[in-house]
């Protein structure tokens, strides 16, 4: 078994994902990088922070298949022996009116953002439980609060991961395992680049702290809730949006 603590991040190569893992492997934590696409962007992460001489290794898998969550999973134990952290950070868009969306487009979304957060968490619960220990975060956002036009797969997926964290909590709170949720407003993403430059502005505009969040925010957020000191926090939904929902 490694001596390091070991975070599993899924999405962990780019944006907010990218941020955590960097933010845990300067912490001295190992991290399992997951990533579905771009295998490129996550070695180049894995070997930019093993150059500072820290501990990254990127998986290959795409949390809305059951099959590669479990698969990841098994990988990382047999490489490190444990995983402590488990950070459901991996999400997708597809963003078009109810009117247009389709059947496909709904569940192409819930698939990776809700039920990848399940499946990801199936394959990693016996083992933290068997330890008697275990942190799960799970990334939601601001949008899962008020809804957004053209996003009603996005927000019900987001919204959902609401539900899951408490319930997942309640089950899991007198068995070593905490299991809370961090809730991003906007943050400077590729994700919020693509946003033409107008809207931008008037989403700005909202944000009482007049600015765009960044990815390092969202990770300071998860190092303090996976921290061994943050025992006492679960079921918790943690928003770090400016102020955005004042």
């Amino acid at each position: 078994m490694s001596d390091l603590r070991v975070a599993l991040v899924t999405g962990g190569s780019r944006g907010i994902g990218a941020a955590i893992t960097t933010t845990l492997a300067r912490d001295g934590i190992h991290v399992a990088a997951g990533y579905s696409k771009g295998q490129d962007a996550a070695e180049e992460l894995a070997a930019k922070l093993g150059a500072e001489g820290l501990s990254v290794s990127a998986h290959q898998g795409n949390v809305g298949l059951p099959e590669d969550c479990q698969r990841v999973v098994e990988e990382v134990l047999a490489r490190h022996g444990r995983i402590d952290y488990l950070i459901n950070n991996a999400g997708v868009t597809v963003d078009k009116t109810v009117r247009k969306m389709t059947v496909d487009d709904w569940h192409a979304v819930l698939r990776v953002n809700l039920s990848g957060a399940f499946y990801m968490t199936k394959a990693v619960l016996d083992h933290m439980l068997a330890r008697g220990s275990g942190r799960i975060v799970n990334i939601s956002s601001a949008i899962g609060d008020s809804g957004g036009i053209g996003q009603a797969n996005y927000a019900a997926s987001k919204s959902g991961l609401f539900g899951f964290t408490k319930s997942l909590a309640l089950e899991t709170a007198r068995k070593g395992i905490t299991v809370n949720c961090v809730t991003p407003g906007f943050i400077e993403t590729d994700m919020v680049a693509a946003v033409p430059e107008e809207i931008l502005k008037t989403i700005v505009a909202r944000i009482p702290v007049g600015r765009l969040g960044q990815g390092s925010e969202i990770a300071r957020a998860v190092k303090f809730l996976v921290d061994d000191e943050a025992g006492y926090i679960t079921g918790s939904v943690l928003a770090v949006n400016g102020g955005l929902e004042m």
